[in-house]
C-alpha cells in the first residue's frame, strides 16, 4: 500500500487513491437543526459522523481518510473503524479552514488525488462514493451537488491541482464558479444524501443508513 505523499497519478494503469478528509465538527455543537424527539442530538450527530467515516474508509478507491475535528469523543468511538489518521482542528475557523488544515497535514504539496466529503452522509455507501472519485480522476478539480442541488457533498482536486473549497450555503454555484466540474451522479447517489435536518434524515433513512445511526433511531 502506498503511504500518503507518494505520487500517484490517475492517468496510469491503476485507479488513483485518494486522501480524504473529512471535517466534523464536536458533537455538542455540531447539527444543530437536527432535532429527532427522544433522541439525544450529539449522540446522533456522532452516529451520523461515524457511519461516514465507515463508509469512506471501505471505499477501494480510497488511501487514507482524515478526520478534522477537536471532538475527542468521536474519536475514542471512532477507535474500532480502521485507517483512520485524526487531526486537530487547532484555530481553523469554519469548514474550509478545518479541510485545509487536514490536507496540510498529509499533502501539503498536492502530490496526491485529494477530496473533501462532509461527515453526514450516515446513508454513504462505499461504491457511490467509489464512482464519484472515478469520474473525479479525469478532471483537475470536481464538486457533488448534494440532493437539493444547491450544497456541496463532495470536493476534488487530482494530483497536481491546487485545493482550494468553499463549503456553506449555496456552495455548489461557488465551487462550479470556482471551477470545479460538477460530476454526474445519479439523483438516487447516496453521496448525495447530507443530512441537517429531520426531514433529511428521513430521506437517508429510505435509502439505508449505517449501523450506528439505525441504533440509535431504534431501527431494527
Amino acid at each position: 500500500m502506498r503511504q500518503p505523499g507518494a505520487s500517484v497519478s490517475s492517468r496510469g494503469s491503476e485507479p488513483a487513491r485518494w486522501i480524504v478528509v473529512v471535517p466534523v465538527k464536536p458533537s455538542a455543537r455540531g447539527k444543530s437543526r437536527l432535532e429527532v424527539p427522544g433522541v439525544d442530538r450529539a449522540a446522533l450527530a456522532r452516529s451520523v459522523a461515524l457511519d461516514t467515516l465507515a463508509a469512506a474508509t471501505a471505499c477501494d478507491l480510497v488511501l487514507q481518510v482524515v478526520v478534522v475535528t477537536d471532538d475527542p469523543a468521536l474519536a475514542r468511538a471512532a477507535a474500532t473503524i480502521p485507517a483512520l489518521r485524526f487531526v486537530s482542528e487547532g484555530e481553523a475557523q469554519g469548514l474550509d479552514a478545518a479541510v485545509a488544515t487536514g490536507i496540510s497535514a498529509v499533502d501539503p504539496l498536492g502530490r496526491m488525488p485529494r477530496a473533501a466529503l462532509l461527515g453526514d452522509l450516515p446513508a454513504l455507501r462505499p461504491d457511490d462514493l467509489a464512482t464519484a472519485l472515478r469520474a473525479a480522476a479525469s478532471v483537475d478539480r470536481g464538486v457533488v451537488a448534494d440532493a437539493e442541488g444547491t450544497g456541496s457533498t463532495l470536493v476534488t482536486a487530482r494530483a497536481g491541482a491546487p485545493w482550494t473549497s468553499s463549503f456553506g450555503e449555496g456552495s455548489f454555484a461557488r465551487h462550479t464558479a470556482s471551477g470545479c466540474v460538477a460530476l454526474e451522479i445519479p439523483d438516487a447517489s447516496s453521496l448525495r444524501r447530507d443530512v441537517d435536518t429531520a426531514e433529511q434524515l428521513e430521506a437517508a433513512v429510505q435509502l439505508g443508513v449505517g449501523t450506528r445511526t439505525a441504533e440509535i433511531l431504534g431501527l431494527g
